[in-house]
């Protein structure tokens, strides 16, 4: 077999690049190692930046999206038993977030594909990467497939990045000492826009999916398991972070449906190309998800990836392609910061000091009281314009 570019990964960055490509008669294969159902049904996360948005509908593929996305024009944080509302529209007009389910995009994605033609395979468990250099190729299930680029969309844990030889890449990595719990609940949300809330006890978030289902998350030692907090518990934590201001009571009518355990990791693999292997997603970089950076991260690297390919094969220019690791890393590493700045702002630690908690608090009234600080936060969490290299 072959084809133009095989694609490791069926979630939003392998499905959303073979889209681009399918649009620009680049052919590709996907192969996914986990089920569609699994894919489709896979709770990630559900925070989209302005500019993905805007990517998913230029794309064709965000009807669902514009019409049961919910818009956001502000988050509120919740500290020292007071709200202080992140206004977007004051403070950088005309952009926002839209809480849309990972798994809905994914959705949106496979369809797409699957219509156009698209080779997508499931259930494909031994990928193996062959030459990346001279004549890249995969093997699998004792078939080999050549091609002429491989993009590496398999996440943190797959094969691509182990797939680089010892000493041509460089990781840079953070751990944290906590963890989330997220939970997602068949439960009207309380609030209108997303809360996040810092106490003594710790961080919690009330996020949501629709308006019949909420999503949360509690900060938790980072040995926690899901089944170490009964469903009783859960209720009486999230209210214990969340009801600390004045009238407000949180819902809590209905099923919880999962419960799983994020790990909290900073991490970036440089450069994001070896040779015809170009990794893009979380196989190159992790953040916390305090900042919501991860998928709208991906989109950005997808973005790039697609333009350097389309320019390869329509005008067989490489310059963009030499550039597509020091290109996405820019906003890499912008990400990086602003999402441990956030994890930094919001969480509480057994190693803080009390001196490390007054900076803390101090950090956070500084954040409410100036509108410069304010502008910080509100335009690195709707997500920074694309620069011209990162536009198509």
């Amino acid at each position: 077999m072959r084809t133009q570019v095989a694609i490791i990964g069926a979630g939003p960055a392998g499905l959303l690049l073979a889209w681009l490509l399918r649009r620009q008669g680049i052919a590709a294969v996907v192969l996914e190692r986990r089920s569609r159902e699994y894919c489709e049904r896979r709770v990630r996360a559900g925070v989209l930046e302005q500019g993905t948005v805007d990517t998913l509908a230029e794309a064709g593929v965000g009807a669902r999206l514009k019409a049961e996305g919910q818009v956001h024009h502000g988050i509120e944080l919740r500290f020292g038993g007071a709200g202080h509302r992140i206004a977007f529209e004051e403070l950088v007009p005309g952009r926002g977030i839209t809480v849309y389910g990972q798994q809905e995009i994914v959705k949106d994605l496979i369809k797409a594909n699957l219509e156009a033609g698209v080779d997508l395979r499931f259930e494909i468990d031994d990928v193996a990467i062959g030459d990346m250099a001279d004549h890249p190729h995969l093997t699998f299930g004792g078939e080999r497939l050549d091609c002429d680029f491989i993009a590496g969309c398999d996440g943190f844990h797959g094969v691509s990045r182990p797939a680089i030889p010892p000493g041509a890449i460089r990781v840079f990595e953070k751990t944290y000492p906590f963890a989330w719990l997220g939970i997602l609940a068949n439960v009207r949300p309380s609030t209108r826009e997303l809360i996040y809330s810092a106490s003594e006890r710790g961080f919690a978030l009330h996020s949501m999916r629709s308006d019949e289902v909420s999503r949360f998350y509690l900060q938790v030692p980072p040995q926690t398991r899901p089944e170490d907090w009964a469903e009783d518990e859960i209720w009486a934590e999230l209210k214990a972070r969340h009801e600390t201001v004045p009238d407000f009571e949180l819902n809590t009518q209905g099923e919880i449906t999962s419960v799983d355990v994020a790990a909290m990791r900073s991490f970036v693999a440089e450069p994001m190309r070896h040779g015809r292997l170009l990794l893009a997603g979380d196989a190159a970089h992790i953040v916390p998800p305090t900042g919501a950076k991860g998928l709208n991260l991906a989109v950005a690297d997808i973005r790039v990836l697609a333009r350097s390919l389309t320019d390869y094969y329509r005008h067989g220019r490489e310059d963009l392609l030499d550039r597509y690791s020091e290109i996405c890393l820019r906003r890499v590493w912008r990400a990086q910061h602003f999402s441990w700045w956030m994890t930094s702002l919001l969480h509480t630690s057994d190693h803080a000091t009390l001196y490390d908690r007054r900076l803390q608090r101090a950090d956070l009234d500084y954040v409410v009281s100036s509108r410069a600080q304010a502008t910080t936060l509100a335009e690195n969490y709707v997500g920074l314009p694309f620069s011209a290299d990162e536009s198509g």
